[in-house]
């Protein structure tokens, strides 16, 4: 099998999970229900194109801590209101969650993509406090294309972006089967031509090859039943970033989708992890 069929297999988690659509539309219907039923602020703009947008589940208790979770969907796909399955289990244990949108490629370069969540995590920081966040107990999570960008947030120069942003913005992140080396990308048939990765452009995009901004920990998850591509991932980005890899949290009998579901399960090993890395375990 030559390098582009390998890639194209590893990284078609679709092709690799029959019932995706039975899954995807059980999120729709959940988040649909949460956002019915519970109190929350939809939409909230945190910058000028109509993909920036968040939407926000303040926790009625807690000490205002707070998950900002970015979305996967290969950076081409889904949507925030995907994951409003994700808030009940936040809101139970005192966690704010804020689930944010990004635009989609190919409409927009996966440069733009990680620029905007930027707007979105410094948006977060000005802002949470009007919705009962504490800007001392900011987290980001992210699945996939999510967990890649979170990394990214985790690599962010934030005063340098912004001066009345701090160094450490965001406390620590949790990466769920995400993508840190994107070079494979530009081999992979289906992604290809929406991504337009160059050898330069994916360097430059993948934390792997970034330094962590902090010392702020970032924990690690991928899926048992996942293909050897991500867990070779998530393997690399923990090797890579030593300094502040935390609990790599293990999922033995999950795919790809089956296994950000658990980050709504407060039941979970993931959704357990979360917690730690939020030191609300206590």
């Amino acid at each position: 099998m030559g390098e582009q069929a390998f890639y194209s297999r590893e990284y078609n988690a679709r092709a690799a999970i029959p019932e995706h659509p039975q899954i995807f539309a059980r999120w729709a219907e959940r988040s649909a229900r949460t956002r019915a039923s519970m109190v929350c602020y939809l939409d909230r703009q945190y910058g000028p194109s109509t993909g920036e947008t968040l939407d926000i589940f303040p926790a009625r208790k807690g000490d205002g801590s707070a998950l900002m979770f970015l979305h996967g969907g290969y950076w081409r796909a889904l949507d925030k209101s995907d994951f409003s399955f994700l808030a009940p289990a936040c809101i139970d244990a005192g966690i704010s969650l804020v689930v944010a949108n990004y635009d989609l490629c190919p409409r927009v370069t996966m440069e733009e993509i990680v620029r905007q969540v930027l707007r979105a995590s410094a948006w977060l920081w000005l802002h949470g406090e009007d919705y009962g966040m504490d800007q001392d107990r900011l987290y980001v999570c992210g699945h996939s294309a999510g967990g890649h960008l979170t990394a990214m947030m985790m690599a962010a120069l934030w005063p340098v972006y912004d001066a009345r942003l701090p160094k450490n913005l965001f406390k620590g992140g949790l990466a769920v089967s995400g993508l840190y080396d994107l070079r494979p990308m530009m081999q992979v048939d289906f992604l290809k031509d929406d991504l337009r990765l160059d050898e330069a452009s994916a360097l430059k995009l993948s934390p792997a090859y970034l330094p962590p901004a902090t010392r702020a920990p970032l924990y690690t998850c991928v899926g048992g039943l996942e293909s050897s591509e991500f867990k070779r991932q998530n393997q690399l980005l923990r090797q890579r970033w030593r300094s502040v890899a935390g609990d790599d949290i293990g999922m033995p009998g999950f795919n790809h989708l089956t296994v950000i579901e658990e980050l709504g399960n407060p039941a979970s090993r993931l959704f357990a992890g979360a917690r730690k890395l939020m030191r609300l375990d206590g």
